[in-house]
């Protein structure tokens, strides 16, 4: 097997969390190796990283609007790349063990999201910014989004640091957030700004969370409406509802399985078989939800404890 399948193989095989930080990683190698290449062809570099960067000048945005989301999957130089894929793996493994991956995927871009909205805005309606030029990338505010999620669901989670011992994640996120504010005069203003937008957005995350809602959920939604638009359809055939597989990020389109389970024909009635279905699923949700709380349910979880409800009102 080469290196190119086996990249191809654990990158299928892998985790939400791994697919993310392989995704960072190759982009950062297209973009030095490319760089390397001209280099030796020309004698100069080819910038590519000024197309994935976003641009603090919203003029200039509206020329590049993809950048929105490359910068968040892009780095300048291996310590940068290091210490967010550090920090994203690290946190990212602790997330994954109250939420699920979706939610993973879906905060992490919530946080890009909401790093950029910020850092335009700063730079756009700030009078003393606004002359200003500025170019950023960086995954930081995104593992930020999780970072403070992830504490307003379980602030007193203890992790351990070497030299440290045991520490709370609030004491963490506080720390970072810390430095993000006092670091706003510093050179890098426009990364600090966007830091505390991720923040915002994790902060928005979890409260929501403790109130029963997944804000993350209608980012899945339309990840999974544009993967629908591209996926590739035998012709005059309807696939398989369990077969309804996302993109890369492997996110999965919520089914029923209630409704798609088959009637027993021995002895009983579909009505009757159905109903027996949908009480031990009924009493298996619920035995999840007393165990680990409705953060750890899946859409199609909810969905289903919700329509029961109504059902029994």
């Amino acid at each position: 097997m080469s290196i190119v399948d086996d990249v191809k193989t654990r990158y299928k095989s892998g985790s939400l969390l791994m697919r993310l930080i392989y995704i960072n990683i190759a982009v950062f190698v297209v973009l030095r190796v490319v760089g390397f290449v001209s280099f030796l062809a020309t004698g100069s570099s080819a910038n590519l990283v000024q197309w994935v960067e976003l641009p603090s000048s919203f003029h200039y945005f509206l020329r590049q609007p993809w950048t929105l989301i490359t910068y968040m999957f892009s780095h300048y130089d291996v310590m940068h790349i290091l210490f967010n894929m550090l920090w994203l793996y690290w946190l990212g493994r602790i997330f994954l063990e109250l939420f699920t991956p979706r939610q993973l995927g879906g905060l992490y871009l919530l946080g890009g999201l909401g790093g950029a909205a910020l850092y335009l805005a700063c730079y756009n309606l700030i009078p003393h910014l606004s002359s200003q030029q500025s170019l950023m990338l960086g995954a930081s505010a995104s593992v930020l989004a999780i970072v403070v999620g992830l504490t307003l669901y379980r602030p007193d989670y203890q992790v351990s640091l070497l030299f440290f011992g045991s520490i709370s994640l609030k004491w963490i996120a506080i720390i970072t957030v810390f430095i993000d504010i006092i670091g706003i005069e510093s050179d890098n203003m426009g990364g600090h700004i966007a830091h505390l937008g991720g923040a915002l957005m994790g902060l928005w995350y979890g409260l929501s969370i403790k109130r029963g809602h997944d804000i993350t959920s209608w980012i899945n939604r339309c990840i999974d409406s544009v993967v629908m638009l591209f996926k590739n359809r035998p012709a005059n055939s309807q696939p398989r509802r369990d077969s309804m597989r996302g993109p890369s990020f492997n996110y999965h389109k919520s089914t029923n399985d209630a409704t798609s389970s088959p009637a027993s024909s021995e002895n009983s009635s579909p009505h009757n078989s159905t109903s027996v279905v949908d009480e031990e699923k009924l009493d298996e949700i619920l035995g999840k939800l007393k165990q680990s709380g409705y953060a750890a349910l899946t859409d199609e979880e909810r969905e289903f404890l919700f329509n029961a409800s109504r059902k029994r009102q």
